[in-house]
């Protein structure tokens, strides 16, 4: 997995493939699971961007521990807030497999079964609920986590380094 490209951490650079494609996936998941429109119109783009963003995330989250392991004066001693950005880097894995799986199951469901909000569907519309709430459940959990972890790593990278 690269660790480095063009000379600078790899973390920094493909952080924003894994900041773009997650939300991306989850809103297209959501609209996919409530919508189906929308999922016809998506059809595969849903699972399949899902699936890149499950792809980067840990290979960013493994060029992200090297960059840990090589900053300047680290020396043993590693900053706290760094620390909590790297604990809550590992945390968004399972969050993108949700988002994986769930995209696969609303993309075959809706193939296979009608998945809508008509009586006449071929599932009742009390499976399309719970289908929606648990996209919208692994979306907004994955989101928010993503946001957590950025939000972490801002404050890692900017706390004392800007006028206040």
């Amino acid at each position: 997995m690269p660790v480095q490209i063009n000379g600078l951490p790899a973390h920094i650079l493909l952080i924003h493939i894994v900041i773009v494609l997650v939300p991306l996936a989850a809103l297209m998941l959501v609209a996919s699971a409530v919508w189906p429109a929308a999922r016809a119109k998506l059809g595969f783009l849903t699972p399949a961007v899902a699936l890149v963003a499950l792809v980067f995330v840990p290979i960013t989250t493994n060029a992200g521990k090297w960059l840990r392991d090589h900053l300047p004066g680290n020396q043993g001693r590693l900053d706290p807030l760094i620390r909590r950005h790297a604990q809550l880097g590992g945390t968004l894995l399972p969050w993108a497999i949700g988002i994986f799986v769930v995209a696969v199951a609303v993309w075959l469901l809706g193939r296979r079964f009608d998945l809508g909000w008509r009586r006449s569907a071929a599932l009742p519309v009390w499976v399309t609920a719970i289908v929606a709430v648990v996209a919208i459940g692994v979306s907004a959990g994955g989101v928010v986590q993503l946001y957590r972890i950025g939000d972490s790593g801002a404050k890692a990278e900017w706390t004392g380094r800007t006028a206040g």
